[in-house]
């Protein structure tokens, strides 16, 4: 049996973190609270964030768990794997890789759209078309190309120069969200009291949580860039579990700060009516100035740079694992001769996103708000494989090192399958506060098909792997006591 390409162990705990947090606070946590806040108003949204991070949580004791037992990169795709077999698995990377090189490409887009609005007279040159209402420009996807190009470039150069940009970065952004806050509350006129009222009063107060709630899994995405990550720890796997809580907590509290300092710059309502183009921008603009400005741009700028560095880290690494078990074709899981970085998973992530800014970004919002459902389905396959691996007491199969001895466990992780199938009613549900978007279910339903003809295609050769093969190539184990389903 040919031996099986691994990656070097070179991430630091704090890059891991770093690596997660920066991944949940994109350009979202800047650019969309006047939008949440239209629909659930300020404490709808801090609530349903707050509800979602616990959620979350519970979802997060499934990943520690399997985490510390089978560090491999793949994450879900090797766990759905472990539990229910080769198709579960195919089917779990698919919608996975899917919503990660979309939450890179929109990265992408919003660096360029953050230039629209500081320098509008330089991005509004070389107007291409309209598309779905939004006016296309060469210079915007000239900034998103670049930016895309130089993360790839410093990808592919080592995990230790990414890891560390990583974590500097989402430093200064945390500094920066902080200090924002504490200057806009500070101004005459500004305050707490512009966050009443609380809810819009065209909906329910439930409803307008609810809604927050339904996008747990898109805000909060990027969390599980750690398995992706977990073949290349320079530290114990066990400490994987405490490093999610943190950086689902940390997004928790910055999302909310975000919101509060909108909130507070004017009556919430006023400023949502307004319907800038960037109502936090048009906000802190407006009664800071400048300086206010630039903190705001530098924290946007970081955590743009956090996304677009964590999920090219992460999708490469899926893309990587898939092609050891022989799903993608065999280039990318090739690593560069000098650098020791899956290069090719790298190169394809950045020239798919890079197809992004051309199509306008209502188009790609319509693909990001479908690719949710892709990670509330690799968020229910991990913790149905964690579920199937506790225990609630020990039989002649007990495996101490493969499973857990834990009632409470087992049943956090029934909850997690509960929440994950609760996220996709959401979303799915017509008459749900999140139902998805004509537009985003024909994506949807565009993707499936793709992936149900990729699989007929691969089909045959996939299915032809002895499964101890399989078994090696996905978790470096001929061997796995898990109850494999094939």
């Amino acid at each position: 049996m040919k031996k099986r390409t691994t990656l070097k162990k070179s991430l630091k705990a704090h890059w891991v973190w770093a690596i997660a947090l920066g991944s949940s606070i994109g350009w979202g946590a800047f650019v969309q609270p006047t939008t949440w806040m239209a629909s659930a108003g300020p404490l709808g949204v801090i609530l349903g964030f707050g509800i979602g991070a616990l959620l979350m949580m519970l979802i997060a004791v499934s990943y520690g768990f399997l985490i510390k037992s089978f560090p491999v990169s793949g994450g879900e795709f090797a766990y759905a794997f472990i539990s229910l077999g080769r198709k579960h698995a195919f089917i779990s990377g698919w919608f996975l890789t899917l919503g990660y090189i979309c939450i890179v490409a929109l990265n992408a887009s919003a660096f360029a759209l953050m230039f629209k609005f500081v320098f509008p007279a330089l991005i509004e040159n070389l107007h291409l078309y309209e598309i779905a209402g939004w006016d296309v420009y060469g210079m915007e996807i000239i900034i998103a190309s670049v930016a895309l190009g130089v993360f790839g470039f410093l990808n592919m150069r080592g995990t230790g120069i990414s890891g560390r940009m990583q974590f500097v970065f989402c430093s200064i952004m945390i500094l920066s969200i902080v200090a924002l806050t504490f200057m806009v509350g500070s101004q005459p006129g500004a305050g707490l009291s512009n966050l009443q009222p609380y809810f819009p009063a065209e909906t329910t107060a439930i409803a307008a949580i609810i809604s927050i709630v339904a996008i747990a899994p898109w805000a909060y995405v990027g969390f599980d860039n750690i398995p992706q990550a977990a073949e290349e720890f320079k530290f114990s796997s066990k400490k994987a579990f405490l490093l999610i809580i943190l950086a689902i907590f940390f997004a928790a509290v910055l999302y909310s700060l975000m919101i509060i300092a909108t909130a507070m710059t004017q009556p919430w309502q006023q400023l949502v009516a307004e319907q800038h183009v960037w109502g936090t921008g048009a906000a802190i603009q407006e009664l800071l100035g400048t300086m206010g400005l630039i903190m705001l741009v530098t924290a946007l700028t970081m955590g743009i740079f956090t996304g677009l560095n964590g999920f090219i880290i992460s999708s490469s690494r899926l893309l990587f694992a898939m092609s050891r078990a022989k799903i993608l074709p065999a280039a990318f899981s090739k690593l560069h001769p000098k650098y020791e970085t899956p290069y090719v998973g790298i190169i394809f992530t950045v020239i798919i996103a890079m197809f992004a800014p051309w199509f306008g970004r209502d188009a790609l919002l319509w693909v990001v708000d479908m690719s949710s459902i892709g990670v509330t389905i690799a968020y229910f396959y991990t913790c149905y494989t964690a579920f199937t691996l506790f225990r609630r007491k020990k039989d002649e199969n007990f495996n101490s090192n493969k499973h857990s001895l834990s009632p409470f466990k087992k049943s956090v992780a029934l909850v997690g399958m509960l929440a994950s199938l609760t996220f996709l009613g959401l979303l799915l549900i017509p008459g749900s506060p999140a139902f998805l978007g004509v537009e985003s279910r024909i994506a949807l339903g565009a993707w499936i098909l793709l992936g149900i003809i990729f699989y007929f295609v691969k089909r045959k050769e996939f299915n032809e792997i002895p499964k101890e093969e399989l078994n090696y190539l996905i978790l470096g184990n001929k061997e796995i006591v898990a109850k494999n389903r094939d």
